[in-house]
């Protein structure tokens, strides 16, 4: 499944009421488990104790032989902990000898909620252990985005008695967002860029951006993003990960190398239940119209071919930033013709429902473009804002939206 799209399952798998953030982790596993889209058969929940330095079983669910209640995992003996919480989720083959009796072989391990100190050394609040078939670096990287949800709710939880909205902050945030934003219009070389962002609250998660080289202007990065969640923390990350990648731009760094360059920091700066898609890609003076990209996680930009109508959609060459820090990320490329359009957006846009909760969908959108193809990035760009708006009129529209349109002219 999608990491977004999973990110998305889990948080509204999540969001019902629960008296306990260990209620929400229970019914939220369990929730995971009975979606046939998520290959996800059993798991286990450990919960840390401090006093006793170890993690007892919170909850255990699947046909796999029942671990008695009463067993612990002392972190003292374990070492492999310590990489939980640095790498946040790992998979690994069982060492312990009374796991290995009840049939597990091989297991994953994600740290959930907070970081707590013990002895000098960090350990999740929780350890949530999913069962698969498959246990293989795709399905590392969908428990990290599982883990990273759960993390994010369970905060909510907790704050969500003591949250006042400083709306004198929050509208100077807003200000500063709105600064940092480039102008919509843009022109380079062959090409007319058009770009919008409209946030669901005061200041939101999208971003995008114009990204001036300064090898005599060969290049042009452009950039478009979305932080998960929304508000001023979503904000906050968007406009640091912009400045990151305007300071990179006066460098002469290759798209593969910066992709994981900004995954480290991203990691490294923000809290562990954050994470941001990105998509960045250069467009040249190249005669053949060459245009370099890398895609982190990001909803699939939509490359419409004039002449013939052929669609190709970009999709990730890589895992969103911030949960996996050691990922890599791949280059790839098409090439533009005169009268060729890409189309990046944010899931704000395929995603704006209507009141009888259907959802925009890629299909209409890919429709809609072919429709406007003839019009200028500027015009196709708002059609489509316009016709999203329209679509999701008293429905259920909560997420931010960007729109990018890039034409090759001549």
């Amino acid at each position: 499944m999608d990491q977004r799209k999973l990110h998305k399952l889990v948080e509204t798998i999540a969001s019902g009421k629960f008296k306990s953030a260990e209620d929400m982790l229970i019914n939220t596993v369990e929730g995971i488990i009975a979606n046939e889209n998520i290959d996800v058969t059993g798991g286990r929940i450990w919960k840390l104790d401090e006093s006793k330095k170890s993690y007892k079983l919170l909850y255990q669910i699947g046909n796999i032989e029942k671990i008695d209640s009463s067993f612990r995992i002392d972190i003292t003996r374990y070492k492999v902990l310590d990489l939980v919480a640095k790498q946040r989720t790992i998979l690994g083959k069982e060492t312990i000898t009374a796991l290995r009796e009840k049939g597990i072989f091989k297991y994953s391990a994600s740290g959930v909620g907070s970081r707590i100190k013990i002895d000098e050394k960090y350990y999740y609040e929780y350890l949530l252990a999913l069962n698969s078939e498959n246990l293989n670096e795709s399905f590392l990287l969908n428990l990290n985005i599982i883990a990273t949800a759960l993390t994010s709710k369970i905060k909510q939880i907790r704050s969500s008695a003591s949250v006042s909205h400083l709306r004198a902050d929050i509208d100077k945030a807003r200000h500063l967002q709105k600064s940092i934003l480039p102008e919509h219009e843009y022109n380079f070389h062959d090409y007319e860029l058009y770009g919008i962002t409209q946030p669901a609250e005061i200041v939101g998660g999208d971003f995008f951006d114009y990204l001036e080289h300064s090898d005599e202007g060969e290049r042009l990065g452009v950039a478009i993003g979305d932080a998960a969640s929304k508000g001023v923390g979503a904000a906050a990350e968007a406009m640091y990960i912009s400045g990151a990648l305007r300071m990179a731009s006066s460098f002469e760094i290759k798209i593969a190398s910066l992709m994981k360059r900004m995954n480290e920091l991203v990691n490294k700066i923000f809290e562990d239940d954050k994470f941001t898609s990105l998509f960045y890609g250069e467009l040249t003076t190249h005669t053949g119209g060459l245009f370099l990209y890398s895609n982190a996680g990001h909803n699939p930009p939509i490359f419409l071919k004039s002449d013939t109508g052929e669609i190709e959609l970009l999709n990730p060459t890589g895992p969103v930033l911030g949960p996996a820090p050691n990922a890599k990320y791949y280059l790839e490329s098409v090439n533009f013709s005169k009268g060729d359009i890409l189309l990046l957006f944010s899931d704000g846009i395929t995603e704006a429902a209507n009141k009888k909760f259907e959802q925009y969908g890629e299909e209409r959108l890919i429709k809609k473009l072919k429709d406007l193809k003839n019009l200028s990035s500027k015009e196709i760009a708002l059609a489509i804002l316009d016709d999203v708006i329209r679509f999701s009129k008293n429905g259920k529209y909560t997420d931010d939206i960007t729109i990018v349109t890039i034409k090759k002219i001549k």
